[in-house]
Formats: structure tokens, C-alpha cells, sequence
């Protein structure tokens, strides 16, 4: 039995009876945290009669979007990744039977350490020689993972291998039709912009798809000991992957929001741009088309999460959707701006 009320998203005796069949040592009864932030695959850390901890993902409570929230597929791309150099937790087991807990999840290591969400998180994170180790490693992470061959890992099939920006702008455009709370025109010029420019194929590589600070867990001495959320991974361009980390990297916003990296310490976003191409070998170009597609794609995900809460289905909701809204309009003001549609 579970040793207290559950969160929601968890069936506590039903998961507990699964973790004493499929992972190794689990001392019941089990107890259940929710990890507060994110808005997409809710994840919580299951700590044992032991002591023992361990994390847990599974979709959004509700209904959600087929081609969304595949959390097996999440498990299976960081169980090839073991051994690459790429950082990620160790898995420990899936469950695709909806009828254990009403949807798939799967089980993997907990790794301690900070996630830097805020500016206030990177001050707390140590001193200037921290924070800056904690940027060249993020980049580090990056080329290791781009340095992957999908064949080698078991990964090529992961996807299709040519069509990566069509398939990206198809996927966020469904995603945008099949869950929009209202009319955003800036978001079909946006459209349009982006499939008249669609660059080239190049050859395929493993992208993250939302490769940032936020999810990534820090050692110490702030290196990367894991990264996390890999629900958005593909093969395609890797450029998508840095571009869509450097999009802010090192701003202060207008009213004086502070990016994450903005703080004292991290490396400066040419020097970033630097590590990368000398890590990789890959030259940085057309950053313009990924700065309009992220903003395009980023309003499409935010403003799922704002349908889901005004629909309800937000687990332990307790902020105000209307800022999600706000934050969907300032991505499309973005993205129109930078295609020069504004």
C-alpha cells in the first residue's frame, strides 16, 4: 500500500504492486512527490521504505494529442544514449499497460543536483568559475550528442531521416490547430513565412529538441550530470538544437527580466557559438529561419499549456493561465519581428 495520499497522476497501490515486479530492490510501501514546473510529462520522484530514490514520468493527466507525450519513446531514446559521453540518467523499466496507471511511464535514476529554471537559481548554483563550467558543459553535452551516429546506437529509426523541417512545421501546426484557446494571426504569417524558407536536409543527427539550462541537472562544481525531457527528440538538424538554446542566451529583457544565463559567470553567447563549432566541426549559419521556427513552435507548446488549464487539466494548478497567454503573444510578436512580418 501506498504510505500516504497520492498525488494526482499516481495510482499509488497499482504503481507500488509494478515497481515490486520490475524494479530491483524496491522496499514498499513507496511514497510519491510530484516535481513542481513543468507543464508537459509530469515526473515525480518515488523514494522506498529504504530510502531509496528513483523518478517516474508519465503524459499530462487528460486527454492529450497522439503524436505527444510518448513517454516510451522518451525511455527508449536515453537507454541508447548509456555510454556515448551524452549525460543522461540510467533507465531502469517501462510500463506501456495504460491500465497499471491510466498511462504509460517509465522509471529511471534520480540524480541529485540543481535545476538552473531562473536567474536566481544560476546565482545560487556557486560561484562565476561554476556557472561558466556550467555553460561550456552544456555546449560540451551538445556536441556529444550531435557526435552520435544514429545507426550506431540503435536510434535510426527514430524517426524519418529526410523531410526533418517539413516534419517539424507539420507537427507544430497540428499541434497549434488541435489545441488553440483563440485566433493568434501572427501565428499562420509565421506559418507561411517558414515554409517558404525552409533550408536544405543536411545529414541526420539525434536532436533534442528542447536542449536548455532548465533541463539539465548540475554537479557541484556546475558540469552537466544529466539531461533531461527528451520527449521532443528526433532526427533532424542541429542546428535547430543550438539555435534553440542560444535564442536568449546572456539577455536582459526589456522590462529587466533576467535570462538564466544573463547571470555573471556563464559565457558569452559567441563564446558559446565558438565552442560549438570548434567542439564539432559544424559551421553556425541560417540562424535567422531557426529563430522564427522556435518562436512558432514555442507559442504552439505554451499555448497548449494554457488550453490545458483553462480546460481543467493541469495536475496541483494553482498559477494564473492568463500569463501562459501573455507569454503566446510575446512569442509571436518575436518570430513576426524577426521574419520581418511585423
Amino acid at each position: 500500500m501506498s504510505a500516504s495520499i497520492d498525488p494526482a497522476g499516481i495510482d499509488g497501490p497499482a504503481v507500488t504492486a509494478w515497481y515490486v515486479q520490475h524494479v530491483p530492490g524496491a522496499v514498499p510501501p513507496l511514497r510519491f512527490a510530484r516535481v513542481a514546473g513543468g507543464h508537459s510529462c509530469l515526473t515525480y520522484v518515488v523514494t522506498d521504505a529504504a530510502g531509496t530514490r528513483t523518478v517516474l514520468r508519465r503524459p499530462p493527466i487528460g486527454h492529450v494529442l497522439a503524436t505527444a507525450h510518448d513517454v516510451a519513446r522518451e525511455h527508449r531514446i536515453m537507454d541508447a544514449l548509456q555510454g556515448t559521453g551524452v549525460p543522461v540518467p540510467r533507465m531502469i523499466g517501462v510500463c506501456a499497460d495504460p491500465a497499471v496507471n491510466e498511462a504509460a511511464f517509465y522509471v529511471m535514476s534520480h540524480v541529485a543536483g540543481p535545476v538552473l529554471h531562473t536567474a536566481e537559481d544560476a546565482e545560487a548554483l556557486g560561484d562565476d568559475a561554476a556557472r561558466r563550467r556550467a555553460g561550456e558543459s552544456l555546449i560540451d553535452a551538445l556536441v556529444a550528442l550531435h557526435a552520435v551516429d544514429p545507426d550506431d546506437v540503435g536510434l535510426g529509426d527514430l524517426s524519418k531521416r529526410t523531410g526533418y523541417v517539413a516534419r517539424q512545421l507539420k507537427r507544430w501546426s497540428l499541434q497549434w490547430e488541435g489545441s488553440r484557446s483563440r485566433d493568434v494571426p501572427g501565428m499562420d504569417r509565421m506559418h507561411e513565412w517558414l515554409l517558404e524558407h525552409q533550408p536544405a536536409d543536411t545529414p541526420p543527427r539525434v536532436v533534442h529538441g528542447d536542449f536548455r539550462l532548465g533541463n539539465a541537472i548540475h554537479a557541484p562544481d556546475g558540469s552537466i550530470a544529466a539531461m533531461l525531457d527528451w520527449e521532443l527528440c528526433a532526427l533532424g538538424e542541429p542546428l535547430a538544437d543550438v539555435s534553440y538554446l542560444l535564442r536568449s542566451w546572456g539577455e536582459v529583457g526589456p522590462n529587466g527580466e533576467r535570462s538564466t544565463s544573463s547571470v555573471p559567470g556563464f559565457p558569452t553567447r559567441d563564446e558559446m557559438i565558438a565552442r560549438y563549432e570548434a567542439g564539432s566541426g559544424r559551421p553556425l549559419d541560417n540562424l535567422t529561419f531557426w529563430t522564427v521556427f522556435h518562436s512558432f513552435r514555442s507559442a504552439a507548446i505554451v499555448d497548449g499549456v494554457y488550453r490545458r488549464y483553462i480546460d481543467g487539466k493541469m495536475a496541483n494548478a494553482d498559477e494564473d493561465p492568463a500569463r501562459y497567454a501573455m507569454q503566446v503573444d510575446a512569442l509571436v510578436a518575436a518570430g513576426t519581428a524577426a521574419a520581418g512580418l511585423a
